[in-house]
């Protein structure tokens, strides 16, 4: 027996990206180097000394992936502005043929009626920026590479993404090492983390001032954290985990400042010297919460907090269940679809976000062409089926959740994974650039056209 889940009319079916991920072309047409840029050639800072210097060689091949994307028939894509390819030196004189690759790439979505969905920070900061992001002057340089781009691609463009994950370049970069730059200290992961949700702030002002009818907000990784049992020790560091992954994000930026019972964690760990901390300036925290038009949520898995399994330095923000393979994705993440419903759920009844965006959700399978160039990749399409699944139970539930955009279009240069994990719903074969779209790409763009899936009730 089976039930068809129809979704929202003008639901936005889409495909996600990253330039750094993609683009390659890392020193043409007038772009200068990222902090990715030094990070991955730095020895021993990416698996196998990999790098995104070619990547998927979109920057080239902007065209055909566009024309793949119509033919599978994806409605939307999200895409990400390489700030270096248009601002080199960080600030001052922009680079116009950066801003004409994104001039091409936004009329050509448009020609060939893919909405597209512009994230202005996809952690590729200018490497001009020597203190990175624990320079508060970073914050207003994002300001004005943000208004440059409204100027530039406003006209078309009326969807703005301002940061992506904070966590991710505040706490993996500065606190834990995992990302760019690589510093492992605390203190910098707050200070930076608070200069990134600063920058979005003053990005939203400028994209509501200067861009007529245009929407913005933030994307936010999020997910679920559980005790592995109900000992005090595993329910405190769940509610920490919760604290550092989750709520110092998603609590400022809904006028709620930085949750008390973490500014008391991080003093009693020496990382604030008081539960004020002296990074906050007068207005900051207004700023910081200026009303958004939309919340955009990534969504991979839950973690399951175990004490008594530590992970070196770095705090297990994800699950340590022992799962047989067939319950995970081949980056070792627990396959965990109610934990997205979860998620949705949790944020839009306790924050009220006037909708929500599904920005990234997907998983890592690295089924390759057989001989005949298909890719059976059926796992992913299970794993898809699952969490679309949970979107539409959460709509059901009254959550006015918009779109969902699969991470990724394409197999890529996976940050500090290098290119061994493929999220891609199309293969890349790196060697040629020839691209293998899989299974589950003619499944979702069937999703896409469907607006809704099919799902099979126990008899």
């Amino acid at each position: 027996m089976t039930e068809f889940i129809k979704f929202p009319d003008n639901f936005a079916w889409g495909t996600a990206t990253a330039a750094y991920q993609i683009e390659g072309a890392a020193h043409e047409g007038g772009r200068k180097d990222s902090i990715w840029d030094v990070f991955a050639h730095t020895p021993g800072k990416v698996a196998n000394g990999e790098s995104g210097d070619i990547a998927d060689d979109h920057y080239h091949r902007w065209k055909e992936d566009v024309a793949l994307m119509k033919s599978l028939g994806y409605k939307a894509y999200r895409f990400s502005l390489a700030w270096p390819r248009i601002l080199p030196d960080g600030r001052g004189q922009a680079n116009q043929v950066g801003i004409d690759f994104y001039n091409r790439l936004i009329d050509e979505l448009l020609k060939e009626g893919i909405h597209p969905l512009v994230t202005l920070y996809h952690w590729d900061l200018p490497a001009a920026f020597t203190q990175g992001w624990l320079d508060r002057e970073t914050a207003f340089a994002f300001e004005e590479f943000t208004s440059l781009a409204v100027k530039a691609f406003g006209d078309r463009v009326k969807n703005w993404i301002t940061i992506n994950e904070p966590f991710c370049p505040s706490f993996l970069g500065y606190a834990y090492g995992r990302h760019a730059p690589g510093i492992r200290d605390l203190s910098k992961g707050l200070l930076a983390a608070h200069h990134l949700l600063l920058a979005h702030g003053l990005a939203v002002q400028v994209i509501h001032a200067g861009c007529p009818g245009g929407r913005a907000g933030i994307t936010l990784n999020e997910g679920p954290f559980y005790p592995v049992d109900r000992s005090p020790e595993n329910l405190d560091a769940a509610r920490h985990g919760d604290g550092e992954f989750n709520r110092w994000f998603l609590d400022p930026l809904y006028g709620r400042h930085y949750p008390i019972d973490m500014l008391q964690d991080y003093v009693r760990v020496g990382a604030l010297k008081s539960i004020e901390p002296d990074f906050i300036r007068s207005g900051d925290m207004q700023k910081i919460a200026i009303p958004t038009d939309f919340l955009a949520l990534n969504y991979y898995t839950r973690s399951v907090i175990d004490t008594g399994q530590p992970v070196g330095n770095f705090p297990n923000y994800f699950s340590t269940q022992a799962n047989p393979s067939d319950k995970q994705t081949e980056m070792g993440w627990e396959i965990f679809p109610f934990g997205l419903y979860e998620t949705i759920c949790r944020a839009y009844f306790t924050y009220k976000p006037p909708e929500i965006i599904i920005t990234e959700n997907g998983a890592s399978y690295s089924d390759g062409p057989d001989g005949t160039g298909t890719v059976h990749d059926q796992r992913r399409v299970a794993y898809l089926q699952a969490h679309l699944e949970a979107v539409g139970k959460a709509i059901q539930a009254g959550v006015p959740v918009t779109g969902y955009y699969v991470w990724s279009l394409l197999d890529n240069f996976e940050w500090a994974y290098g290119y061994a994990q493929r999220f891609g719903l199309v293969y890349v074969d790196y060697e040629t650039q020839k691209r293998f779209p899989k299974e589950s790409a003619y499944w979702y763009g069937q999703v896409a056209r469907k607006n809704g899936l099919e799902i099979r009730q126990a008899e």
